[in-house]
This record gives C-alpha cells, structure tokens and sequence, in this order.
C-alpha cells in the first residue's frame, strides 16, 4: 500500500521532513505532496492525480487543513483509509473556517494578518515561537520562512463535498496542546468521522515536534488495512 502525505496550509513538502525519513527506514512507500494551498479544489485534484501515479491502494495522512484535502480526495477508489495529524475532517458542506468559526478562537489568531486579498499571514513576532511552536527543533524553526507559503483564503472558505471518512477507515492523532485547532474541535470531529483517537502532548506542529508518533500510527493503520479481515 501506498501512503500520501498532505501538509497543512502555509506549509510545503517539508512539514513532513522528519516523518518521510522514518517511513523511508520501515519499507513504506510515500509520496508527498507540495500544494499550492490556494484553492480546496485544486489542492484535492492535485492529491487525486498523486493517488492515480501510486498506482496500488492509497492511505492518504493529512496534517491540520491537509486534513480537508484528504477528506475530499479520499473519496478516490483507490483510497483504503485516512489518517488525520491535528488535522481538519470536515462534514459535507462544511468549510474549514465554519469549522473554526463553531468554537473560541484559537490562540493562533492572535499571530496571523490579513493580506489585500484576504490571504493568512503570519505576523512574524518571535513570541510566537514560544506560544504556538516551542517544540519544534531549532533547525526546522530556523528555515520556516524558507519552507512556508502564504495561503489563499480559499482554502478556509471552499466547501467539502461527500466527506471520505463517511465510507473508509479512519484514525485521528489528536494534539493536545495544540494552540491552532482547538482540542474540543479536534475530538468532536474525529468523533464525528467514527476515527480511532489517539492522542500526543505537543503543539500543532505534530510531524515535526513527535514525528515517531505518527510513523507509528501511520504504520499501525497499513497494518489494519491490510489484515485479512480489513
């Protein structure tokens, strides 16, 4: 089986720099994806051109608003399961920023601006280090602005359609100092998607602050999957 690793909004391929070497060192085969982050629709399709190449059935491992593309994308045919890192599960209809709008807000809103076009910047302010991302290893955090991207407000307000998780597996590792989705969010919809829950002591920044936590889910999950009885 083939796994598909889909970053969260401002991020690129390096989210998962620290987890891809993990999967690399067990024989499991990934690909990973480095979407634009401009556009649901487009990021979706993207994923779903990913899940065409691999070529053999599909787990498809999303991290924060990764966590709507692959609720989207995985309604391909070829997709076995889903696992979500802190991430977004949207139900149909449902938006990301719905989603956000339905609790209080989250510390993370306090260290994002606005751009012309509505895009969600990060204001730069070294305390937000200390807030939202004090267990990221230096060197990730030093090349952030490198790896970053701003994302369109697009992403946040597009919609989702038949949710994946409504007719495949799924498994959520929930943050539980997590200072972006708020955790009561996170358990609610990975409820909701009938996930099995686990649950990790860091900030958001999961696949880089507790990466072996989740080659370890992502390597349980094929396991399940890929038993007789799956």
């Amino acid at each position: 089986m083939h796994v598909v690793l889909v970053h969260g909004a401002g991020g690129s391929s390096a989210s998962w720099s620290l987890v891809a070497p993990l999967l690399e060192s067990r024989g499991i085969a990934f690909s990973v994806a480095d979407n634009p982050s401009q556009s649901l629709h487009d990021d979706v399709a993207t994923v779903r051109a990913m899940i065409d190449a691999a070529n053999d059935d599909v787990l498809l491992v999303g991290h924060s608003y990764g966590g709507a593309v692959i609720t989207n994308a995985g309604r391909h045919e070829r997709v076995r399961g889903l696992v979500y890192v802190a991430a977004f599960a949207p139900a149909g209809g449902e938006s990301v920023q719905g989603i956000v709008n339905s609790y209080p807000a989250a510390l993370v809103n306090s260290f994002m601006t606005r751009g012309p076009g509505g895009e969600w910047i990060p204001d730069g302010r070294p305390e937000a280090r200390r807030e939202l991302a004090w267990d990221v290893p230096d060197e990730i955090w030093e090349r952030r602005e490198e790896d970053a991207r701003v994302s369109a407000d697009a992403i946040f307000t597009e919609t989702t359609g038949e949710p994946a998780w409504a007719a495949r597996p799924a498994w959520y590792l929930l943050a539980t100092n997590d200072r972006h989705i708020r955790v009561e969010a996170q358990r609610d919809m990975a409820t909701r998607a009938g996930a099995r829950i686990s649950e990790v002591g860091t900030s958001h920044a999961v696949p880089h602050a507790a990466p072996e936590r989740v080659a370890d889910l992502i390597g349980s999950a094929l396991a399940e999957l890929s038993s007789p009885t799956a």
